[in-house]
Formats: structure tokens, sequence, C-alpha cells
């Protein structure tokens, strides 16, 4: 067993859940994906190396390690949520609307707010989730040429 395979069963042991291959596997894909996989993505991943898991399971699985506080489930669109290994700072979300790219960006948000709107004052904040939709510069390069 390699490193990785040894974190991943040790934080899920400490967060409660029974460790398996097919969880540990899941929180591999979404730990090193490169970006904010949807449920569909992970499950092609994982089948690639573990022919006989199922959708059903990934499922499953997502949804226990977003109850355990272990992922986070992000909305960008209607239709598809992603998911993320929870993040040690908080981070925030510009969306492309031509292509769907992601790209994270910190900011001190919540602390911002937290200073300046008076309401925020005697608000404990503890984190902010903001998502900024436009459009990528090679989307904008595109539109121009059309």
């Amino acid at each position: 067993m390699d490193a990785i395979q040894e974190q991943n069963r040790e934080l899920l042991n400490t967060a409660g859940l029974r460790s398996t291959n097919q969880r540990s596997l899941i929180l591999e894909i979404i730990r090193h994906g490169q970006g904010h996989l949807d449920a569909d993505e992970v499950f092609r991943r994982a089948r690639s190396r573990q022919p006989r898991i199922s959708l059903s399971t990934v499922y499953r699985t997502l949804q226990k390690l977003k109850k355990l506080g272990l992922i986070e489930e992000l909305h960008f669109d209607e239709a598809h949520h992603h998911y993320e290994i929870k993040p040690l700072t908080e981070h925030h979300h510009l969306v492309c609307r031509g292509c769907g790219r992601i790209i994270e960006f910190q900011y001190p948000i919540s602390h911002l707010i937290k200073r300046k709107v008076p309401e925020a004052k005697d608000f404990e904040i503890t984190g902010s989730d903001v998502q900024i939709t436009g459009y990528c510069s090679a989307c904008r390069q595109s539109k121009k040429q059309q």
C-alpha cells in the first residue's frame, strides 16, 4: 500500500467511516482530480482502476464523505454537483459561462465583510462561498472572432 492510500485510510477511519478500497480510491480521485469533478467523472476514473465499482457506490460514498466534512459539494450550474477535498483555507471560484472552466482564487472576503458590513460585526462568520461568473480570456477571444 502506498503512502496516499494509507493516508486516505487513516482519514476515513479518523472520520468514523470504515475504510474500504473503493472509498479510499474515490477520495484519492477527488484529491488528485486537478479540478472540480462531478460524480460521473469520479465514476469513470474509478471504473478505469476498479472495473467492478458501481455508480451507486460512487454516489453513496460521495454523500458520506460530504456528510463527514471530508469533501465539499459545489454547485456551479443547475445540472451538476462538483466535488473537491475540503480546503484548508477559504477560496472562491470564477466560472466561465462559455467553456465551463473553473478558476480558484483566494481573497479574504469573509474577513472584509466582518470588518465592513455593520450587520456582520456581531455575527460569527465561519466561511464564505463566492462564485463569480463571466467569460475567460479564451472564450472572450473566440467571441470576438465570430
